[in-house]
């Protein structure tokens, strides 16, 4: 069952063109020159019920756009769109009753209050039944290990403890669909690995979709079995997350460590040496010929090999490349 579904979504915005000098901004307050930059384009998109999605795309694909539409912010400028049975630009409130939104970079917690008082006006809003409100703030209490944190003014929070109650702000009413617009921007490896664990546990445990955009792979990866890029406004992926980083993964690293200065290695002719010291290569090389590669290495009798993939940034770029 889709619980998202657009058919041709597009969205095109309208802005005045600056005109250079004094003269062209007096000249603007007469006559005004437009220009219209397309920002989504004939989207084609669905979402099935509990499912997971992550969508890439570099900055100004149409990525935070897209979610706007998605969550009745703003209104698109043609085609079909439907969540959750309704029109999100209707924005009736048995249909924002059921969605949650978080963007890294705009918090819904105000500064001056406790995370608990916020969580309590959160009540209010949503017409939480007392029952309901501490048996949910209790399991996310549990889950985001934050009990210590409750009673606390939100300013004094860190980055990561604030996102952990940015999630039960969000989370408090039972959505079931969260919009996460770069929950993990910011934070250190240490938050954005308890981020990821907390949002697998929820999509898991609660059978809540998750829509999650994100430039940080690690999170698209870890957490997307599916995934759908875009750039430049239209959908050029949407498919398994792997087989997206298989296809455009092309080369592989390898490590070799010696008990012994080597100064010079036999190497095939695609491979390039990236790093290099007497004891230690940093080798890269196709993907088809690293054993090839391993194999001839032997013969140096290394210490120790490692085999990683192809850093995922350089994935990244390939990726946007191709539309």
């Amino acid at each position: 069952m889709n619980i998202i579904e657009t058919k041709k979504l597009s969205k095109i915005y309208r802005r005045v063109v600056k005109q250079e000098g004094m003269g062209g901004s007096i000249k603007s307050l007469f006559k005004r020159e437009y220009e219209e930059k397309q920002a989504v384009k004939e989207m084609d998109f669905a979402v099935r019920e509990g499912e997971f999605t992550g969508l890439i795309g570099p900055n100004g694909a149409g990525k935070t756009t897209l979610i706007k539409m998605l969550t009745g912010i703003i209104a698109p400028t043609s085609g079909e769109i439907e969540v959750m049975g309704y029109y999100p630009n209707d924005l009736k409130n048995e249909f924002k009753r059921q969605y949650a939104i978080v963007m890294g970079q705009k918090s819904q917690l105000f500064f001056e209050l406790t995370a608990n008082d916020t969580l309590h006006l959160f009540k209010e809003i949503y017409g939480l039944e007392e029952r309901e409100f501490r048996e949910t703030k209790a399991y996310f209490t549990e889950l985001f290990e934050v009990e210590k944190l409750l009673d606390v003014q939100v300013r004094t929070l860190s980055l990561g403890e604030r996102m952990k109650m940015e999630l039960m702000a969000a989370l408090l009413h039972n959505p079931r669909i969260l919009f996460l617009d770069e929950p993990t921007i910011g934070l250190d490896a240490v938050a954005s690995r308890q981020i990821r664990r907390f949002l697998r546990e929820i999509n898991r445990e609660r059978g809540t979709t998750i829509l999650l955009t994100s430039h940080y792979m690690e999170d698209i990866r870890s957490l997307c079995e599916r995934s759908v890029v875009i750039n430049h406004g239209h959908k050029i992926y949407d498919g398994g997350t792997e087989e997206l980083f298989e296809k455009y993964q092309r080369h592989r690293q390898i490590t070799l460590s010696f008990d012994r200065a080597v100064e010079r290695l036999e190497l095939p002719e695609n491979a390039v040496v990236t790093e290099e010291t007497p004891y230690r290569k940093v080798i890269r090389i196709p993907r088809e010929e690293s054993g090839l590669l391993l194999q001839k290495m032997m013969k140096y009798a290394p210490r120790d090999v490692v085999v990683e993939e192809e850093e995922i940034g350089r994935v990244v770029e390939r990726i946007y490349g191709e539309d």
